[in-house]
């Protein structure tokens, strides 16, 4: 199989091919493996391979899997090999080696995937863009002077250049829906606690983070979630597994009642500024939605979005010191001498000063926000929006300069992160870390499932996804409603892409 057929196809066109017979399960691993190993030098989406030990595990697949034989990718955080290398996107981790499988990667075998290496991510996950001083940045296939997001911008490249049809990821503050946004690829966040995270973790930031993938169709999301689903043991929340995400795909949802918003209740109070771009993509979805039979509402959703970024951003803060000192733990090495960047360091150390009532008043309105959403949802089966306020930006562009990071060092004289708490430094922080993308933490904190559609590409050539919030486990009428939608526009009709940069 030479690598331009193997870009051809999702992962179940690639399995399909196998069961037949019609290639062999080895010629897919070759070409994937030739493909990655010319290219990613230029995309820098993989961080590092495992060809070797995926071709041993490969002899172990199970041929009825619904992924037998296709390869995949997973992101250099939280999805642990066991005794190989996972730096959550740092150097503090450089060194270190998980202990365990997690249990997500035990079931992505299960499912018959050839896991090939990690891809990218920013430092311990924290921002919106790849670009982590410990490894090369990946680069946008669709320009490769813009990047691809965060924070599993590195699987994103990698899809939406065709080294692998489907690639893992993790969302905790819109880090699948921004990065498939920026791509052109679709990406699906499951409702809270349905991916487990064990054995190494119970829940991530306080539940907002949730693992699944970017991928090219919805159909390879829907048997994803069918073969990861479902709580492991000692998980904190009893959600049984599941099946019917794919079989959901096979008839159309009903009418449903579309509410549709720019999100300004969530990007005023952060000054973000709207791209024409993502307004006319969110119009067009909310046309396409009214042709296809739903009925369709502009309606803004009740929430407080300055109330909402601060719980957020107090939640990031507290986690995050509790990081660094798991590091410190695992590494042997002292908080303070941790090899971290600047920004990640000034962070942690506001959250070291945040009182205990803060964050737990903060955790407060995470309820409030569910609650409020829970109520929307009795009247409107989903809530169309943007993703991000504008197309890809430019690597290099939203990372902090190194001005900002001399006056963030300033946090290390004592006393000054605490009164920089006091003086308001977390609304500060908020609006520049989320005024380009405030319109994703919503169904973080609330738990609800959300998807970003890739519906819309700018005459600049770069892509923008519009996001569809459900209610609390409703996958699978969001499926069925990505489903419909991409048999109208028929979006993989751009991907793969040829990458321009190399």
């Amino acid at each position: 199989m030479e690598v331009d057929e193997y870009r051809r196809h999702d992962g179940l066109g690639l399995a399909a091919l196998i069961r037949r017979g019609e290639v062999s399960q080895g010629e897919v691993f070759e070409a994937a493996c030739a493909g990655i190993e010319a290219d990613n030098p230029s995309l820098a989406a993989v961080v590092r391979t495992r060809f070797e030990r995926a071709r041993a595990e490969g002899r172990q697949t199970d041929p009825a899997a619904p992924f037998a034989g296709v390869p995949t990718l997973t992101k250099d955080l939280l999805m642990a090999l066991e005794g190989e290398p996972l730096a959550f996107g740092s150097a503090s981790l450089a060194d270190w080696k998980a202990p365990v499988d997690s249990t997500l990667i035990t079931r992505l075998r299960e499912a018959g995937l050839s896991i090939l290496g990690q891809t990218a991510t920013p430092e311990l996950g924290l921002m919106g863009i790849t670009e982590p001083r410990a490894f090369p940045h990946p680069r946008n296939p669709w320009n490769a002077a813009h990047s691809p997001g965060g924070s599993s911008g590195g699987a994103a490249t990698a899809v939406a250049a065709g080294l692998v049809p489907l690639a893992m990821a993790g969302d905790g503050g819109g880090s699948i829906r921004i990065p498939a946004s920026y791509c052109g690829l679709f990406g699906l966040k499951p409702s809270r606690g349905r991916v487990p995270l064990g054995p190494m973790h119970a829940e991530v930031w306080q539940g907002a983070v949730v693992e699944h993938a970017v991928t090219r169709s919805v159909r390879d999301s829907a048997a994803l979630l069918d073969a990861t689903n479902g709580m492991d043991e000692g998980a904190p929340y009893p959600v049984a597994r599941e099946q019917g995400f794919l079989a959901a795909l096979e008839r159309p949802p009903g009418p449903l009642r579309v509410a549709v918003s720019l999100g300004e209740p969530l990007g005023k109070p952060m000054g973000t500024v709207l791209d024409p771009q993502v307004r006319l993509a969110v119009e067009e979805a909310a046309r396409t939605l009214e042709g296809l039979g739903h009925h369709v509402e502009w309606v803004e959703p009740p929430v407080d979005g300055e109330r909402l970024a601060d719980s957020y951003l107090t939640l990031y803060l507290g986690h995050l010191t509790a990081d660094l000192a798991w590091i410190s733990q695992q590494t042997g090495v002292t908080v303070s001498r941790l090899d971290i960047e600047p920004s990640t360091r000034a962070i942690a150390r506001l959250g070291s000063c945040l009182p205990v009532r803060d964050y737990e008043l903060a955790k407060r309105y995470w309820n409030e926000a569910a609650r409020a959403m829970g109520v929307f949802h009795r009247r409107y089966d989903m809530l169309l929006m943007p993703v991000a306020a504008a197309p890809a930006p430019r690597l290099g562009e939203l990372y902090p300069p190194p001005a900002r990071e001399r006056l963030m060092s300033l946090l290390a004289i004592p006393g000054i992160a605490r009164l920089a708490l006091k003086a308001g430094m977390l609304k500060h922080l908020a609006r520049d870390a989320l005024a380009r993308t405030p319109y994703t933490q919503l169904a973080n904190l609330t738990g609800q499932p959300a998807m970003s559609l890739p519906l819309h590409v700018t005459p600049a050539g770069l892509p923008v996804g519009v996001q569809m919030i459900g209610a609390m486990g409703d996958e699978r009428r969001l499926l069925a409603l990505a489903a419909q939608v991409e048999a109208e526009v028929q979006w993989q009709r751009h991907l793969p892409r040829p990458f321009e940069g190399r």
